[in-house]
């Protein structure tokens, strides 16, 4: 799995059709259960609301660890899935989108509210702050004392946090690291050690 981008802060927007109100939350959430207390805000905040609808994808857009929606009562498929759809295009992992509309009393039809919650959540996601997540790996490598030193270097220079050290006959160092380098710090420090060294996961 690859870098993605998830949502870095929440954020709201306000987008008027037809005399409805669409009023948009973005919140950076990891888990269902962080989701739905959100949602739950939006219902007893705006209890007069005429819909309340939400979608969330968890984890990398591409590749989900889930990801779920709702109509929360406007007719199929025209709310949920599209602001899912938008989450989805603009690569916003990790995030609750909430719209809240209130109907001004012209009906947009099915095509006009597929529109209207797809271009609310899209208008949110243009003022979105995203930052690039790098999945992690952790290892635990086994060198000798001479090499310690050499093996600290290099964990610098592929930006791997040592997350523990313990010293016996050898040293046993546990580092967490960005899994997109991990094969080439491996082949590197069996190259270096002759092939001495001891990588477990």
């Amino acid at each position: 799995m690859t870098r993605f981008t998830v949502l870095a802060a929440a954020t709201e927007h306000l987008l008027l059709e037809k005399n409805s109100e669409f009023l948009t939350f973005l919140h950076p959430v990891d888990n269902r259960d962080a989701a739905m207390t959100w949602v739950a805000h939006y219902r007893t905040r705006y209890p007069d609301a005429n819909h309340v609808c939400w979608a969330y994808i968890i984890g990398n857009t591409r590749q989900p660890q889930t990801q779920a929606f709702s109509d929360d009562g406007e007719p199929g498929g025209t709310a949920g899935k599209p602001m899912l759809h938008v989450l989805t295009e603009r690569e916003l992992g990790n995030c609750l989108a909430v719209v809240v509309r209130y109907f001004g009393g012209v009906k947009l039809g099915a095509g006009g509210l597929v529109r209207a919650y797809s271009n609310a959540v899209s208008q949110a996601a243009s003022n979105a702050e995203l930052r690039v997540v790098s999945p992690s790996v952790q290892l635990s490598i086994i060198v000798s004392f001479a090499f310690e030193a050499r093996l600290r270097q290099l964990l610098q220079q592929y930006n791997a946090s040592l997350d523990n050290v313990s010293y016996s006959d050898q040293v046993t160092l546990s580092i967490s690291l960005p899994q997109d380098v991990e094969l080439t710090l491996r082949q590197q420090l069996i190259n270096e050690t002759a092939g001495t060294i001891v990588i477990k996961p």
